[in-house]
């Protein structure tokens, strides 16, 4: 790779028009998390069509335990790419290095250990999670594929955090894409070719992640020098110079996904009590939000990154105009989404099964999802100031309040206590969703956030 490739690694994202370097910025990452949908869709589609609805069911619950096996990458991830970023802005590229061997040496250490943990719990979680008896062999395969893989998808969501945090987020596009080709031929070899079931889903997912966690490590290598970073045995540990301010950060963020993630099942083991038509209807559901989402999520993580080298920079003025760019962004699509969803239900959710009791229980859940779309258009604006201004104490308020008080507690008022049944479960993770808008905003018209313009070190 010549030099003036390698230059495009490091982007100074403190200059140019915010909604252009924005969305310059954002659209890998949107292309990247629209890939990791597609394929996620994919599984659920062809698992569906050639599997049934057993099979849907399994890997809806697969995917809700793999969603929580990944809580602590993505917050350690998501605060090593902020980290970075105010690194940069400050210009102090020697503290990349050191957070680089940091990060590597405590996420796969946490891969392997909840791998083991997992292994011999999983029966645990599918009891609690209320796993229909019908679909628990195909779930259980679905799991512990995904468990043995978890390796390759806390190693990938490092590596490309790491490339966010430097300003480049295309060479991560590339390797979800990687993934994804290989995922939805592997799903259709597997699954309609072999008959492998949601085993061949699960397996088709982790092959496709290995592939893309080997390309990103390759390319982290080859421009070791731009991360004072040589790759030498010695320099894979963990150091404290780094450590406070990352764990500062990175507990808060693995707590606020661990809580979100943790309450999601809970209020999901309800909901799987009401048979495999309802766990397929909110999993097929869920697919259907995450195609905000992942506009909502390229933003938020863009936004961040932003605000992290603005403020590093000292350029507080520059903040408040990321922030109104990033509600207006994810607006678009959320309107657009919701619009299909309220005219064309039965086409949405018919992608995925042709069961007429899953359509007729699917047309019910449109009005919790236009709320789950709003969540979605405010999110990003509030993650991408409380992130980048790296607020550790505001985003465990926010981790506690949406993850724990509002979702369990909405759900249990509504589901329960108004005996609502499975609606009012669906109706207070809807809600609870638009907390960290209300927060978010609250704090940005607040201008504490303009005293964060430098990053702690030990």
């Amino acid at each position: 790779m010549s030099k003036k490739q390698n230059s495009q690694l490091i982007r100074d994202l403190t200059t140019g028009s915010v909604p252009v370097t924005l969305l310059t910025f954002a659209t890998p990452l949107f292309l990247s998390g629209l890939l990791q949908t597609v394929y996620n869709m994919v599984d659920m589609i062809v698992v569906g069509r050639f599997v049934g609805t057993n099979g849907l069911s399994a890997v809806a619950i697969g995917g809700e335990v793999l969603q929580l096996l990944t809580f602590v990458a993505m917050g350690i991830s998501n605060a090593g790419q902020i980290t970075i970023s105010r690194y940069v802005g400050e210009g102090r590229r020697d503290r990349v290095g050191q957070m680089v061997g940091t990060m590597f040496t405590l996420l796969m250490s946490a891969a392997v250990i909840l791998m083991i943990i997992f292994l011999f719990g999983y029966k645990g979680v599918m009891r609690w999670l209320n796993t229909p008896a019908s679909s628990w062999d195909m779930t259980r395969d679905y799991i512990v594929t995904c468990i043995c893989g978890l390796v390759f998808i806390y190693g990938y969501n490092m590596v490309s955090a790491m490339l966010r945090g430097m300003g480049d987020s295309r060479h991560p596009f590339q390797f979800i894409a990687i993934a994804s080709v290989l995922n939805i031929i592997l799903d259709l070899v597997f699954v309609a070719g072999m008959h492998l079931g949601a085993f061949g889903a699960a397996l088709g997912t982790v092959i496709g992640q290995a592939v893309s966690f080997i390309f990103a490590l390759r390319l982290l290598y080859r421009n070791r020098e731009q991360f004072y970073f040589d790759f030498r045995p010695e320099h894979f540990r963990i150091y404290k110079e780094v450590i406070k301010p990352l764990l500062s950060l990175g507990i808060p963020m693995v707590i606020q996904s661990a809580a979100i993630t943790f309450s999601m099942l809970f209020v999901n083991s309800y909901v799987n009590s009401y048979g495999v038509n309802a766990v397929a209807v909110t999993g097929v559901g869920r697919k259907i939000e995450q195609i905000v989402n992942i506009v909502s999520q390229a933003v938020s993580s863009a936004g961040g990154a932003m605000i992290a080298q603005a403020l590093g920079a000292s350029k507080t003025s520059r903040v408040p105009k990321v922030v109104l760019t990033a509600f207006c962004v994810v607006a678009v699509p959320a309107a657009l989404m919701g619009i299909i969803t309220v005219l064309r239900p039965e086409w949405l959710f018919g992608l995925f099964s042709s069961d007429e009791a899953v359509l007729t229980l699917a047309l019910t859940y449109i009005p919790f999802a236009l709320i789950q779309y709003t969540g979605s258009t405010v999110r990003p604006a509030a993650f991408s100031l409380i992130n980048g201004s790296g607020n550790s104490r505001l985003n465990l308020t926010v981790a506690l309040l949406d993850g724990i008080v509002c979702r369990i507690g909405l759900a249990m008022l509504f589901g329960v206590k108004m005996n609502m049944g499975i609606r009012g479960f669906w109706l207070g993770n809807a809600l609870s969703g638009l907390v960290p808008g209300v927060i978010g905003a609250a704090y940005l018209l607040s201008g504490t956030w303009k005293n964060r313009v430098s990053v702690k070190t030990a």
